[in-house]
């Protein structure tokens, strides 16, 4: 029960009930079902494979866009970006006239789950692979532990409530372009359960594997075995475990490998006048290296004068495009994807699965790669898995499942409860 005698909690808006042993939920940066799906089918994941034969194996939506700090927060809180209001990783600030990172506390409009728990006398742990989610993710923790691990050669007792992480896992500090860094997670992760026991815990992966990869190649194979190992651990240290992703992955190139680009910018230029329009990419984060800041979604900000007949003919003009799938207003967008409408420009726009969207070709350099281009941020990165170390039971009637579910649904189990709206 939590410090008032309670046997649930209720945090913007919905119901969780308080957790009799350790709910762990896995955040698998890009994943999607086909590299779990291949790595299993090629034997690389016994435990796994056990573990959805007795447990759950569905699949649920993330949120819009499909890019990692909505829906890291979006799981975080239990709700869509229209109520946390973390609806990229980058935003443009009109009134500050302003392109702003989305990692600042002072942006999230919500509490989160983590905060709500730890504030009751929840033991909560939180780790992050990378630095950019931990600030947000920690907001309003009370005496839990928190960290990324690509600074956990910097972490103290006094800051982050644990010390010696690298010593503790035996590990040394990995770059944060590898599968090291989601393994450290996991691996302090499971130090940290087996130690401290929190009833909740949130272990944020990396996509380095993902954006490099396909499914069932060797190298994505070797990264799912390595998850595989540890998902065996925390389910043998009794916690209930629940493994989805924050989005899915797509390749963005033709059948020669060449990258499918829509440069949205280069083209609002030619319509409306060199910046006249301002094209956000919402990917756009510090660690661009393997996706070149080219996602599947793109909000536009218009000039002001405007008006509707020029928008819709504007509409029309980027849906004609090869390449483009969906072109939306503000309100439209807000509307279907649960958006807060003061941090998106006029349009939205969304490329088709095998195209990205980008500004100019001179902002985007990709001619490093040794790999094609693999992204995400679109409709045909939403699905993600769901997978769960017991039955869930029935849904609710009419319930839509989504990755934010997963401490509904863990904080449940762990209480013998069956799941209600």
């Amino acid at each position: 029960m939590n410090r008032a005698g309670a046997e649930q909690l209720r945090v913007n808006g919905r119901d969780y009930a308080w957790p009799r042993r350790p709910v762990v939920v896995v955040c698998i940066d890009g994943s999607e079902d086909a590299y779990h799906e291949r790595a299993v089918a090629d034997g690389r994941m016994p435990f796994l494979e056990r573990m959805l034969d007795e447990g759950s194996d569905l699949r649920a939506d993330c949120t819009m866009p499909s890019f990692t700090n909505p829906n890291n927060l979006s799981i975080a809180t239990g709700v869509p970006p229209s109520v946390h209001g973390i609806c990229g990783n980058y935003f443009y600030d009109p009134a500050a006239d302003a392109e702003v990172m989305m990692n600042d506390p002072a942006l999230l409009r919500a509490p989160t789950l983590f905060s709500a728990f730890s504030q009751q006398g929840a033991r909560v742990a939180v780790i992050t692979a990378k630095d950019k989610l931990r600030r947000l993710l920690g907001q309003g923790l009370e005496g839990g532990i928190c960290f990324s691990a690509e600074k956990a050669d910097q972490v103290t007792e006094a800051d982050h409530g644990i010390d010696k992480v690298l010593e503790r896992v035996g590990m040394e500090l990995p770059s944060v372009y590898s599968a090291e860094l989601s393994e450290l997670v996991l691996a302090a992760g499971v130090d940290v359960l087996e130690r401290d026991r929190p009833e909740l815990m949130y272990l944020s992966l990396t996509d380095y594997i993902q954006h490099k990869h396909a499914p069932g190649s060797p190298v994505a194979n070797d990264f799912y075995a390595m998850l595989d190992r540890y998902f065996a651990r925390i389910d043998a240290l009794g916690a209930v475990l629940v493994v989805t992703a924050d989005h899915g992955m797509n390749a963005k190139s033709d059948g020669a490998g060449e990258a499918q680009v829509v440069f949205l910018q280069a083209l609002l230029d030619g319509a409306l006048g060199a910046g006249a329009a301002r094209v956000v990419l919402p990917i756009t984060d510090p660690y661009t290296v393997h996706h070149g800041a080219l996602g599947s979604y793109a909000t536009v900000h218009l000039p002001a004068a405007t008006d509707v007949a020029a928008t819709a003919a504007l509409i029309a003009e980027l849906a004609a495009v090869p390449g483009v799938a969906t072109v939306l207003t503000r309100d439209e967008a807000c509307a279907r994807f649960e958006l807060p409408g003061d941090r998106i420009g006029e349009l939205v726009v969304i490329s088709e699965r095998n195209t990205a969207l980008g500004t100019t070709p001179d902002r985007h350099d990709i001619s490093g790669f040794t790999e094609p281009l693999r992204s995400h941020g679109g409709l045909t990165e939403q699905r993600v898995p769901f997978l769960v170390n017991e039955p869930t039971g029935p849904l609710p009637e009419g319930h839509r499942l989504r990755n934010f579910d997963s401490y509904w649904v863990g904080t449940a189990l762990a209480a013998g409860r069956p799941l209600t709206g």
